[in-house]
């Protein structure tokens, strides 16, 4: 059994930030899951002793809160400040990107439209910045019945696929006379998916390796599968079913951005430990 792995893959720039952030700040709690990898989260309360909380209001004055890197609500942030929380922010540098404009162009007298999964923490926060309000939206149909101003302003979540923007940004441009439209896509989601299209085309099986809730993992996965449909996403080795190699010459692997190389490489010694 030959394993590759991807070109591009696992933890990018601004989850590798968080991590640091975390470390540097032990006895602490982060609010919301830091990142999107239970495993690693484990790993930081072992090691580390980084708590998690879900309610921003269980912060009392003088603790220490991390602001996951998805981001969090502005009213939220702006509660933890008021009540002297310390807040330490760990948001991804792409992510606060998103934030900023949406704030801009809204008090410009633009319409925001976001695209992206409303219900994911990253895309909460970046709609709370929206001064006068932003609609969500996941593929074109849904702006149809919207009754939106000459000026449009657009982002998108930072882990989804270029592809499907574009097919947003082409129903709006022909149908407002002004449609801006921003890249708020990352470069390290773009580089792990070309990777990820790439190997799926000349593997025989695809293993993605991620948490089962991460967006970048889930878009990851859909891309491979689209190109290799013997392709199979796993959060560790202990998902892993070893009946899929069955007559398998070739595995690719690639990961979602929150999952860390002790993982991967977890899933690779298991492989080649099982598998003839």
């Amino acid at each position: 059994m030959k394993i590759q792995l991807a070109e591009s893959y696992g933890f990018c720039f601004g989850v590798k930030r968080a991590i640091k952030i975390a470390e540097e700040n032990k006895e602490s709690a982060t609010y919301g899951a830091l990142i999107h990898n239970s495993k690693e989260i484990a790993r930081l309360e072992k090691d580390f002793n980084v708590g998690l909380t879900n309610d921003h209001k269980s912060f009392k004055a003088g603790e220490t809160a991390i602001v996951r890197t998805h981001g969090i609500p502005k009213n939220e942030l702006q509660e933890l400040k008021e009540t002297n929380v310390e807040v330490v922010d760990a948001t991804c540098p792409y992510v606060t990107k998103p934030q900023q404009i949406c704030q801009e162009m809204s008090e410009k007298g633009y319409d925001i439209i976001i695209f992206g999964d409303e219900a994911h923490p990253e895309i909460k926060g970046v709609k709370s910045y929206a001064t006068y309000g932003a609609r969500v939206v996941t593929i074109p149909s849904e702006l149809e019945d919207l009754k939106l101003k000459d000026k449009v302003a657009l982002v998108a979540q930072t882990t989804r696929r270029v592809e499907e923007y574009m097919e947003i940004a082409n129903y709006l441009i022909p149908r407002h006379k002004e449609v801006r439209v921003f890249n708020t896509i990352c470069n390290a989601t773009f580089e792990n998916q070309e990777a990820a299209r790439k190997i799926a085309k000349i593997a025989d099986i695809m293993i993605v390796i991620g948490g089962k809730n991460s967006s970048n993992t889930k878009q990851l996965f859909s891309i491979a599968h689209d190109n290799c449909n013997k392709s199979y996403h796993i959060e560790d080795e202990n998902d892993i079913d070893y009946f899929w190699f069955k007559d398998k010459e070739f595995c690719g692997i690639s990961a979602g951005a929150s999952t860390p190389d002790w993982l991967i490489q977890n899933v690779i010694d298991a492989i080649e430990k099982n598998v003839n």
